[in-house]
């Protein structure tokens, strides 16, 4: 157990300047709690020669305090791929450690939370992969990088949300297999002239918004701007005035018509890039991932002094796994 940490004047010094950021999104005393962690997580990244990976949808004490790279998950696999640190603390899900892992097999690859996983990536196994390949013969696989090492192993090329058209349309088949994503395969195939063989996967957290319930937003707040993640389904980011990645909706909110938005997607993500908007309202749904939430400054901290815990892959997976990965980053954004 790790003992109390004091909020000292030291750490006041070293964590103010952070809370600028968050002061929007989390309370002085909360931030007083905080604090201590953020100073010594910071402190200790340095002994180590470590960085913190910061997935967007992060509280805002780990993403503002002590994230070194934060981003969506194409993002933070570009940082892991370029990275000469010793050490990767993954502060994310674990299939996006994992990826640090595959891309970096030399350096340590950290997690804080073994359980911190995803509903996509238990929607679908290596045997299904292979079953689907006996299927349909020839058609390319393409996996979404939301999966464990073992999916990304059996499958042709990864992509994210960011750039999965471009994936899709960068393998010149008239056809492909994607998965585990079914509304983002939906959503990718209106985009495009392939056709996509979609699995049954879904997100917990995008699949509970409904079309009623942006319906109901727009009522309430006349002029409200929509930013839907294309994990929701195809109905609701047909009612959206924007549907794009984490790393397309941040940057679509320098483009808002309005002063008020939504951001139809994990409701940290809203906190995050408040403080880049101040001119905007965010309205904030409360759609919490439990599995993201798994992280906190106590256990990254932990897992930081005593180095646990630690991600492997197997070398046979990894080299498979690569290339998939290695694919994805060569197509990039698109």
């Amino acid at each position: 157990m790790l003992e109390t940490l004091e909020y000292t004047d030291a750490v006041a010094e070293a964590t103010d300047p952070i809370y600028e950021k968050v002061r929007r999104s989390v309370p002085r005393f909360e931030w007083e709690i905080a604090a201590p962690l953020i100073a010594e997580i910071n402190r200790l990244k340095r002994v180590r020669n470590a960085i913190i990976l910061g997935h967007n949808y992060m509280v805002p004490e780990i993403f503002h305090g002590i994230a070194d790279f934060k981003g969506d998950s194409l993002a933070l696999a570009r940082e892991a791929r370029d990275t000469d640190a010793d050490i990767i603390v993954f502060c994310g899900v674990h299939f996006m450690a994992e990826t640090a892992k595959i891309l970096n097999p030399d350096r340590t690859v950290l997690i804080p939370d073994l359980e911190a996983g995803c509903s996509l990536s238990e929607s679908i196994t290596a045997e299904d992969v292979r079953l689907l390949r006996q299927r349909y013969p020839g058609v390319p696989i393409v996996t979404y990088v939301n999966t464990p090492a073992a999916i990304k192993a059996e499958s042709d090329i990864c992509c994210t949300s960011a750039n999965a058209r471009a994936v899709v349309e960068s393998l010149g088949s008239d056809t492909v297999i994607f998965l585990p994503d079914e509304y983002l395969a939906k959503n990718v195939a209106k985009e495009t002239d392939v056709r996509v063989i979609a699995w049954h996967g879904r997100c917990i957290v995008h699949e509970r918004f409904t079309v009623e319930e942006i319906q109901a937003y727009r009522d309430q707040y006349p002029g409200i701007e929509v930013i839907a993640h294309p994990e929701c389904s195809p109905e609701v980011c047909a009612e959206a005035d924007f549907v794009g990645s984490t790393s397309g909706m941040i940057g679509y909110l320098a483009a808002a018509r309005g002063n008020r938005v939504i951001m139809v997607t994990e409701c940290s993500m809203s906190d995050n890039v408040q403080e880049a908007h101040p001119e905007l309202d965010f309205i904030k749904p409360c759609a919490i991932c439990p599995h993201m939430k798994r992280i906190s400054l106590e256990k990254t901290l932990a897992s930081l002094r005593e180095l646990r815990y630690e991600v492997e892959v197997p070398e046979g997976v990894r080299l498979r796994a690569l290339r998939a990965v290695e694919r994805m980053l060569e197509v990039g954004r698109g």
